[in-house]
């Protein structure tokens, strides 16, 4: 085949190679090498993400709302103290009362628990006796026991019981919103990477048409190309530039989209330059082999909808408690000290019962009847997110694995193109070649090498929404 070449194209050959060949300088100084950037790995987008997502930080904060609110229940439960003084500075009877007195309400029961102190001095009317005590004063405790209503439960504790359930929604929602957070870091990562990357691919297309540029001009002096080969190749360095400056505008976008989940110390978005960009697309995260059904269950928001309903549960209490009669017990004691009457001195103890009960009930069986229709529709709600969670991890794992094969046939298709353009480069070198074959062979190795992008990308992003699917916080690095 070398013999057949014509001597036009053997000079057109070695002017080529001397293009090629770059003379060393021997005594030329090494230029000191600049530290090169750390590239940026999706590890680190996740733990800045998880850290400083404003998202993640208000939903902490929406936590820290419902504490405050629990810690508003639990203050039904408070000691409260009372205090009260009367005097008649007119009029023929001067008596004179204090009292001070607290109650602490039980919080296994509907009851009460008191006690006080007061004393009198002075005269009073006879009709005003209970009021009268001896010098020292009166000591008195008691408790207040409810036997049927508000005996299981009551509003102060029922409101309690709802309170911890709104903060286990609450840490819930936490979990559900940085999730979601850590799964468009991962997204916002990956496009970036993938964006980089069609960039080089683009750059590379580029650089060859340029190099090629002087080389087919040294030709074209030699006669070896006619002069509209070279205008040809303009063109085509053109349009490549052109995708290429497309492809660099891209990239700038994704970078400033990955900023919203990569920050600082101080929380500051952090626009990433190409020079971090990782050599290839990996995968990032990898779903592991989990039973669905406990998949199912550790879902943050199927986890909040059995909250709910146990929170439906509490309330349906409340309303069967008001249905009830109420019975309370009270037992008291008290006792008088120092000089004065003594009837007053020796303890006392007394013993009484109440009983009230709503003869139409109207309130209670409405609540009771709203609030089983909410359980029956929670219940049913909860059997459909099931299902519909079942349906959704199914259908990602396929996705993962049909995106894994077209990942897999991308790769072998894109190696093939490869071979075949730097083959057609080689025999275009020769002369065999002619330019717009060699140009069809390169940019089908580029569509090839940006289906394989595409395609690792896809197989990427299944992986990652598998993974945000089956709630892999270790995964997720939360």
């Amino acid at each position: 085949m070398i013999r057949a070449l014509t001597k036009g194209t053997m000079l057109a050959l070695l002017v080529s190679a001397a293009c090629i060949a770059v003379p060393v300088r021997a005594q030329e100084k090494p230029v000191a090498a600049t530290p090169a950037a750390r590239e940026l790995t999706l590890a680190d987008v996740l733990e800045s993400s998880a850290t400083h997502a404003p998202q993640i930080i208000e939903a902490m904060a929406r936590q820290r709302q419902a504490d405050a609110r629990a810690l508003t229940a639990q203050g039904a439960f408070d000691l409260v103290f009372n205090a009260e003084a009367n005097t008649r500075p007119l009029g023929y009877y001067d008596g004179s009362t204090a009292e001070v007195s607290a109650y602490r309400p039980m919080q296994n029961n509907g009851g009460q628990l008191y006690g006080g102190y007061r004393v009198s001095t002075g005269s009073f009317a006879s009709y005003d006796g209970k009021q009268i005590t001896n010098q020292l004063g009166e000591l008195k405790a008691g408790a207040v026991f409810s036997l049927l209503r508000d005996r299981m439960i009551d509003e102060r504790r029922g409101r309690v019981a709802i309170a911890e359930g709104d903060i286990e929604l609450a840490a819930l929602d936490r979990d559900l919103v940085a999730i979601g957070v850590q799964r468009r870091a991962i997204e916002a990562y990956q496009q970036w990477v993938a964006a980089g990357l069609r960039v080089r691919i683009y750059r590379e297309l580029f650089e060859l048409a340029e190099a090629r540029q002087a080389s087919i001009e040294e030709q074209i002096k030699l006669g070896a190309r006619p002069a509209i080969l070279g205008v040809e190749n303009q063109q085509n360095i053109m349009r490549r530039k052109s995708l290429m400056v497309q492809a660099e505008q891209n990239l700038q976008l994704q970078a400033n989209a990955l900023s919203l989940f990569l920050r600082d110390g101080l929380g500051q978005p952090v626009i990433p330059t190409a020079d971090r960009l990782p050599p290839r697309l990996t995968d990032g995260v990898t779903p592991r082999l989990v039973d669905q059904s406990a998949a199912i269950a550790g879902r943050p928001d199927l986890q909040a909808l059995v909250t709910r309903i146990e929170q439906a549960g509490i309330r349906a209490s409340l309303a069967a408690n008001e249905l009830k009669p109420r019975l309370d017990v009270r037992a008291e004691a008290s006792k008088d000290f120092g000089p004065g009457s003594p009837v007053r001195r020796p303890l006392e103890g007394a013993v009484g019962l109440r009983f009230s009960v709503p003869l139409e009930q109207r309130a209670a069986k409405g609540r009771i009847a709203e609030v089983a229709a909410e359980q029956d529709a929670l219940q049913v709600r909860l059997r459909f997110l099931e299902e519909q969670i079942g349906v959704e991890i199914a259908n990602l794992r396929t996705q993962v694995g049909g995106a894994e094969k077209l990942a897999g046939l991308a790769t072998a298709e894109a190696a093939l193109a490869r071979r075949m353009a730097e083959a057609e480069r080689r025999r275009f070198t020769l002369g065999a070649s002619d330019f717009l074959l060699v140009n069809l062979r390169e940019e089908s190795l580029a569509d090839a090498t940006i289906r394989e992008i595409d395609a690792n990308y896809r197989h990427a992003a299944a992986q990652a929404e598998l993974v945000a699917a089956l709630a892999d916080r270790e995964q997720l690095r939360l």
